[in-house]
């Protein structure tokens, strides 16, 4: 091999493309459609508490009251303004499902390229942890050791994005395998950079599109997840505004009020649509260039 090797971002079309691939994806009516879901979700997120009338935990009105102009979407199963607590509702939902999300994908990150950079023994030893982990359902896993450990919003955040690493580690140790047997990756290894420089600067450029992919879609995963677990009581705990744990809690008032129940249910779904809509744009676009290539 004579004279340096070519950039990954020239030799791979998703080290370059990392960010042309979220560019073209983005501006896609589908992307779109998602940005503009999300933007809905998140201005009421953020800005949605300074609008609310009342307290989210306070009881202002009969239980199950019908829609009015004091309390627009009712009260809920126990006399507290359905409006308000959705004003309030989703910051904690959001900031655990970020949360969750960043953690699985940066140590699932870290265990594929590891895995497929060291190969042989270290490869298998990692991925029959991964295989181990994998068998047990993402919910399931977190349940028992919330049962365990007790219930916290940051202890149920982390969990449930370290039931999302074997998934992201089996996805980016796959990407990564083509990108080491590439020839600026075996430069680089026989003039003796080390391994950690070897993997950030060379290799996981190389693996950016799917990076984006998975950490798109583990963020809609993240805010299905979580909201489960405060429907099942498992998650966030009451008196706490959220909107899975208001869907938990007026559950049994939904025959005679609906909207306490179908309310939240909205705006998980828009949030979670939003983000699905977006990663699927980012994996089309991703195989549109890769088929290309």
């Amino acid at each position: 091999m004579t004279g340096e090797a070519t950039s990954p971002a020239a030799a791979v079309p998703g080290g370059k493309g990392g960010l042309s691939v979220l560019g073209r994806a983005v501006r896609t009516g589908q992307a779109r459609l998602g940005l503009a879901l999300l933007a809905v979700v998140g201005l009421l997120i953020v800005f949605g508490r300074f609008f609310a009338r009342h307290a989210p935990d306070a009881i202002v009105g009969r239980p199950l009251e019908d829609p009015s102009g004091k309390f627009p979407l009712g009260t809920d199963i126990l006399g507290r303004d359905v409006l308000s607590r959705l004003l309030y509702g989703g910051l904690t939902l959001s900031w655990m499902a970020i949360l969750a999300a960043c953690l699985g994908v940066f140590l699932g990150c870290l265990v594929g390229l590891t895995a497929a950079y060291r190969g042989g023994a270290v490869d298998t030893l990692l991925m029959r942890a991964m295989d181990v982990l994998l068998s047990f359902p993402e919910i399931i896993f977190v349940l028992l050791f919330v049962s365990m450990l007790g219930r916290s919003t940051l202890l149920t955040s982390v969990l449930v994005g370290v039931a999302f690493v074997p998934g992201v580690s089996r996805v980016m140790r796959g990407a990564a395998l083509p990108v080491i047997g590439s020839e600026y990756v075996l430069w680089a290894k026989a003039n003796g950079l080390p391994p950690s420089r070897i993997l950030v600067r060379e290799v996981l450029p190389g693996v950016t599109s799917p990076l984006m992919v998975e950490a798109g879609m583990r963020l809609v995963w993240a805010v299905a997840a979580i909201a489960s677990l405060s429907y099942l009581g498992f998650g966030i705990a009451p008196p706490a505004a959220d909107w899975g744990l208001m869907v938990g809690e007026n559950q049994d008032g939904l025959p005679v009020a609906p909207l306490p129940v179908l309310a939240p249910i909205a705006l998980i779904l828009m949030m979670a649509l939003g983000g699905n809509l977006i990663a699927e744009s980012i994996a089309r676009t991703v195989g549109r260039t890769e088929g290309k290539s």
